[in-house]
Formats: C-alpha cells, sequence, structure tokens
C-alpha cells in the first residue's frame, strides 16, 4: 500500500469522526461487545458508554455472536447428550474441521498445515517434541531477548530436557545499544554465526509491537540448517502471513488476543506441508491425531493423520471452540488485506497524534515503519508508573501497562476506530505534564 504521511492528517476531532464515517470495515464495530466503564468499576456513578478499549494484544472483545452460539451447544449436550457427536445441530465429533479453511486464510497455509488445538505453549511444546532435534555440535536456540516469559520458559526447559545447560543453549538477541528493536542483519548474522539447533522468534514482539521479516529470517534459519518456528501469539489475526510460501517449519498461535475467542481459548498450529506423513519425526501422541480411518478401532498403535492433525491429542474442547467460530467469520468476511489497511492508518494517526509529546520526552518503542509493526504502539512516559493505567481507566480508556515502564495501546482495526485513537491521546494528554 502507499505510505501513510503526517500530511494525510489532523488533530482535530472532526477528522478523526470523518475518518470513521468513511471507514469500510466501520460496521463491524457493532459486533463486538465493548466493555463500559460500568462493567469495570463498582462506581455507581460510572458511565455505561463504552470505553476506549485498547488491549486486544491482551485480550480481545467478545464478539456478539458468541452467546447465542454457545448457547446452541448447550442445548444440544442438554438434548442429546452424547448423541450430539454425530446428531447435533453442529455436530461434535467432526467440528473442528470447520476451522481449517479460516485459520489457513488467515496464516497463509493449506488447510492440511493447520489445527485448531490445545493451548499456544502447549502446542509450543509438542512441536518442538519433534523439530527441536539437537545435537552435541548443534543444539542451540534463538529467541529474541524481550521474549514472551512463556516462550522463554518453553525453550529453556527443552534444552535441559535434552541434557543441555539452558544458559549455554539458549541465545537471547538484544538490539544495539541505544536501540529499541532488532534489526533483520543483526538476527541474520546471529543464525550465521550460532547455527542454531532451532530458530524461534515472536512473529511480532509483545513488548516492542515489532514485526520481524519472517520470510528473510526463515530463509537465513534454513540456509545455516536451522529449523525455522514462530510463535504468532501477537501475529494471528494482526499481521498478513504467507507461512506456506516462506517455507516455515512450524508454528502456535493463541486466540484470545486478536482473535477474539475469550480468556483462555483453543490455540493454533501450522506445520509445513514437505513434515505431514513424515515417519522419521518424533511426537508425543494422542488419541486424536490418529488417522481418523482407524481410530475408533481402539487399537495400540498409533498411526499419524497426514495432517497437522496429527499433532493434536484429544478430542476437541466444543466450548472453546464455539467462539473462534464467531471471530473467524468477522475475519474471513473483512479480510485481512483490508484489515491491515486500516491497522496501518490507525498506528500512523496514533503515532501522529503523539509526536509533539516527543519534545517532553515520551518514547515510541516500536518502529516507525508501518511495515515492520503490528496493530500497537508500545509507549515509555517520563516519570509514570503502573499509576497511569488506572488513571486512564478513569477516563474510560483501557489500555496494558508492562513493568518497568511501558504503555501498550493497540487500536484492533475489527473493532477499534479513529476516534478511539483521538480520544486515547487527549486522555494521555491530560495525564502528562
Amino acid at each position: 500500500m502507499t505510505a501513510t504521511s503526517n500530511a494525510d492528517f489532523r488533530p482535530d476531532e472532526a477528522f478523526a469522526l470523518a475518518e470513521d464515517a468513511r471507514d469500510p470495515l466501520r460496521g463491524y464495530r457493532d459486533r463486538f461487545a465493548i466493555p463500559t466503564l460500568a462493567g469495570l468499576t463498582p462506581a455507581a456513578s460510572a458511565s455505561d458508554a463504552p470505553t476506549v478499549y485498547l488491549t486486544g494484544n491482551s485480550l480481545g472483545a467478545m464478539p456478539t455472536a458468541v452467546p447465542d452460539l454457545l448457547r446452541h451447544e448447550l442445548e444440544d449436550w442438554a438434548r442429546l447428550g452424547v448423541e450430539g457427536h454425530l446428531h447435533g445441530r453442529d455436530p461434535w465429533l467432526p467440528y473442528h474441521e470447520q476451522f481449517r479453511g479460516p485459520l489457513s486464510r488467515l496464516v497463509g497455509a493449506g488447510e492440511r498445515e493447520v489445527v485448531a488445538m490445545n493451548s499456544l505453549t502447549v502446542n509450543l511444546h509438542l512441536l518442538m517434541a519433534s523439530f527441536y532435534r539437537p545435537t552435541p555440535d548443534r543444539f542451540s536456540i534463538i529467541i529474541e531477548d524481550t521474549a514472551f516469559p512463556s516462550d522463554s520458559y518453553a525453550v529453556a526447559s527443552q534444552a535441559a530436557f535434552h541434557g543441555f545447560e539452558p544458559r549455554r543453549a539458549v541465545v537471547r538477541l538484544r538490539p544495539r545499544r541505544g536501540e529499541h528493536t532488532l534489526r533483520t542483519e543483526d538476527i541474520i548474522a546471529a543464525i550465521e554465526r550460532e547455527k542454531p539447533a532451532l530458530v524461534m522468534l515472536g512473529a511480532v514482539n509483545y513488548l516492542t509491537g515489532q514485526w520481524f521479516d519472517m520470510p528473510a529470517i526463515t530463509d537465513a534459519g534454513h540456509k545455516a540448517g536451522a529449523i525455522v518456528g514462530w510463535d504468532l501469539a501477537h501475529a494471528a489475526g494482526n499481521v498478513p502471513m504467507k507461512l506456506h510460501d516462506w517455507n516455515v517449519d512450524f508454528a502456535a498461535w493463541c486466540s484470545y488476543k486478536y482473535l477474539n475467542a475469550g480468556p483462555g481459548a483453543i490455540a493454533g498450529a501450522f506445520v509445513h506441508e514437505r513434515h505431514l506423513g513424515r515417519s522419521d519425526l518424533p511426537r508425543l501422541a494422542g488419541w486424536w491425531g490418529n488417522d481418523p480411518a482407524t481410530r475408533f478401532r481402539m487399537g495400540p498403535d498409533f498411526s499419524p493423520v497426514a495432517s497437522a492433525d496429527a499433532w493434536s491429542l484429544s478430542n476437541p474442547p466444543i466450548f472453546s471452540l464455539t467462539p473462534l467460530k464467531a471471530s473467524l467469520e468477522l475475519f474471513d468476511r473483512a479480510t485481512m488485506p483490508a484489515l491491515r489497511k486500516k491497522s496501518e492508518r490507525l498506528t500512523a494517526y496514533m503515532e501522529f497524534l503523539l509526536s509533539p509529546r516527543r519534545a517532553t520526552g515520551l518514547e515510541i518503542l516500536t518502529p516507525s515503519d508501518t511495515s515492520r509493526r503490528g496493530c500497537q504502539l508500545s509507549l515509555v512516559i517520563p516519570g509514570m508508573s503502573r499509576e497511569v493505567q488506572r488513571r486512564l481507566l478513569e477516563r474510560r480508556v483501557v489500555c496494558d501497562f508492562r513493568e518497568p515502564n511501558v504503555v501498550r495501546a493497540a487500536p484492533a482495526p475489527l473493532y477499534n476506530s479513529y476516534h478511539d485513537v483521538w480520544r486515547f491521546v487527549r486522555e494521555l494528554n491530560h495525564l502528562m505534564p
């Protein structure tokens, strides 16, 4: 798309309202339940007007279709019991199969390459059990230093499980002195130098919002003889991807952030088709990964199905999958290209409105290049601590704070508006000296 310049924006409220009026995605906001201050605080005087909800990078807003969809499954359980597996309105036995198409379109994959299952870190462990195959000469795992803690724990425990000292095995990439984000050339240089067994970065870094150059890093990893996997927790539903075309070996994601499937919702996984059906891959097997043609013979021998389903363990949790169905329908209708176009413009507008505050010491950790970030700006505000989160909430703005001093604001294009961005910056200005 054509790069957005500051000349495209004005700082007045009327501009934000005009942008919302001509936004082709504006109708999707009504398909979400936006939390209100009355719902978030016990104060009797609290407003029931919607908040400015900028925490889709922690927990997405609920699609309004979710209660009815869940009610249908509960009614079928009550009415049919076990027969709901075959005779419900949306039978449970093949229930997970309907997610292959939407998920494949979301991450740029073939339908056989994706599966909805488990939770994010469980999926990372299952995939690393197959793809992290260290040897005495090649055992390191490359991650970013600001990886989400669960990724750090997962890779360290995998290294230790294989008998390697985590402090030696886990290579943590740090930005250059005085910089907040990693340069692609430095990541590639580290891969070439370390010759790792595994490269596993967070595609969009949770703290800074930086979107890594996934195809270039994947290619560099393969040239160095490494397996390349990605944590898509902050990328799925946020940035457009082509996992198959980029030759990614594996990936995993959660669905409670940008995918709006609810707290602790079902996660997802991707395995490139070149690995499907491989008999030499070790795996931690479970009943639901067995070939459906032989699954109900109840035999002792595991015969993995030639799809990403082979890494699933147990029958899918219907009540966890159902909210994701509501969300993915909206993503399919809106399309990732349209969402990405709006996302880039929303963060560019937020950056434009914040730019006068740079003179008073505000720092933006997120890359200024919109093509190198997701729909998030990470701010460091001088003299402000976690108290800023509480004070913003009093002003009907919900955003995230990460120790020691980072405010993360994520305008999700499915339900956030330009006016949300304008209000966030206005309220932040009221709090800053």
